[in-house]
């Protein structure tokens, strides 16, 4: 099942491109939902048991952020991402590193008043300081987990998220957001089902030892 992944991997980096070719915006949501959509299917396909399960539930909450940003707006993707941001710092938390310190949890007010010091239209704030909370919780919990390359992820994740509210303030009319936002995001979702259905599998390998470090 390995080609699912990399066939997630064409669908997602070839929509960048794709999305400045003038296509209908029908097939356009499609391109944008099925790479993310494809890594769900792969991660589903990899599960054993109720961890594998929960990442692909992340993915598909990911996969309906996707496409509720285009059809329905920033605030019901935003919704789905933070339910997906939910259900990914519970997953990593299960799996927290022996003598993982807590000092990374300094990291969430930052990201929390970074992301809500940037929008120019002032009331965008509050809802801005909430999502990120829960963006920022997840991608420190990624940092205390086992799942090294997730962790990775989670914070190419952040940053592709502060240049989506930089392009609401500072860095409005900038071709960075254009630029960078979806490479970001994209390589951090990939980098996170890979991460985790690997951890996964290896815990699985040395009998179980995840679960014990959780006891």
């Amino acid at each position: 099942m390995r080609a699912l992944f990399w066939a997630a991997v064409i669908a997602g980096s070839s929509y960048w491109p794709a999305s400045h070719l003038g296509l209908p915006p029908a097939v356009i949501v499609a391109w944008k939902g099925s790479g993310v959509a494809l890594l769900a299917f792969w991660a589903a396909s990899q599960a054993r048991l109720a961890d594998g399960w929960l990442l692909a539930l992340v993915l598909a909450l990911g996969t309906a952020g996707d496409v509720l940003l285009e059809v329905a707006g920033l605030q019901l993707g935003a919704v789905a991402f933070l339910a997906a941001h939910c259900v990914a710092t519970a997953l990593y938390l299960r799996h927290r590193r022996q003598k993982a310190g807590w000092w990374p949890v300094l990291a969430i007010p930052v990201v929390v008043v970074v992301a809500a010091a940037l929008p120019a239209d002032r009331s965008a704030a509050p809802g801005i300081a909430l999502y990120s909370f829960g963006l920022a919780a997840m991608a420190v919990a990624a940092i205390l987990s086992r799942f090294s390359l997730a962790a990775i992820g989670a914070w190419l994740f952040v940053g592709s998220d502060l240049l989506i509210f930089a392009r609401l303030g500072p860095l409005a009319g900038s071709w960075l957001p254009t630029l960078l936002v979806w490479p970001l995001y994209f390589l951090g979702q990939a980098l996170i089902a890979w991460g985790v259905v690997r951890g996964l599998e290896q815990e699985r390998e040395n009998g179980g030892a995840g679960l014990h470090h959780r006891l």
